[in-house]
């Protein structure tokens, strides 16, 4: 899948620009104003490149984790008054595995019950896998399942040694949030697409490998 450029108003150099600051996570605001053009055109090429990126990481979800795992849950939308954390309400769930050393992948879910997870859970990751989760409840089907399972207790440490954690799916919650953060709330029905830009971020290594990359598919 490609952005259909010859149907674009944008000059290419312009679109250029324009790959560079979304690299950068200049906002479409702040980039229609570098460039002196129509804050609604960068608003709408910034939702073509992350439609891309959608498009393109849903081909590579078909990929299967193997080896050392880690899971996790998060909860994203704006700041309320009341519970935070897995039962907040008016925030968004995710559900995240990544690969140790490697990529993560990301899915919406409706709720953290044991049966909406553990279908992703086998869909994503090779049997015989080691997997690496706080003690969350949900996890405990992990325990009589195809998987080697590891529990954190986050109540009584962070990690139990440089081995038993999960460092590297917290990494990426914090980076995600930090990302979407400047945009000051983001509409539930594109909310999807901001998250797989925050995957194609992490997955994809430095600006300039996620700018050669994003030229590929899109050019």
């Amino acid at each position: 899948m490609k952005m259909n450029i010859t149907h674009c108003k944008l000059s290419k150099k312009v679109q250029g620009r324009l790959l560079d600051y979304f690299v950068a996570e200049v906002t479409a605001r702040t980039a229609a104003d570098l460039l002196g053009i129509n804050r609604n055109s960068v608003t709408l090429f910034y939702r073509k490149i992350r439609t891309v990126i959608a498009w393109h990481l849903s081909q590579e979800a078909e990929e299967l984790f193997a080896g050392e795992v880690e899971l996790d849950e998060s909860y994203f939308g704006g700041r309320r008054k009341g519970k935070r954390g897995r039962g907040a309400g008016g925030k968004v769930a995710v559900f995240g595995i990544l690969k140790r050393h490697g990529k993560v992948y990301t899915q919406i879910i409706e709720d953290t019950k044991t049966d909406t997870l553990m279908p992703i859970i086998r869909w994503k990751i090779k049997p015989d896998s080691i997997v690496f989760t706080d003690c969350y409840r949900s996890y405990n089907a992990l325990d009589v399942s195809e998987f080697e399972h590891m529990r954190i207790n986050h109540s009584t440490h962070f990690a139990d040694n440089k081995y038993n954690h999960i460092n590297g799916i917290e990494n990426f919650w914090n980076q995600a949030k930090r990302v979407l953060r400047k945009y000051n709330g983001i509409p539930k029905e594109t909310f999807p697409l901001f998250l797989k830009e925050c995957e194609f971020r992490f997955n994809y290594g430095t600006p300039k490998e996620q700018l050669n990359m994003l030229k590929k598919w899109c050019w």
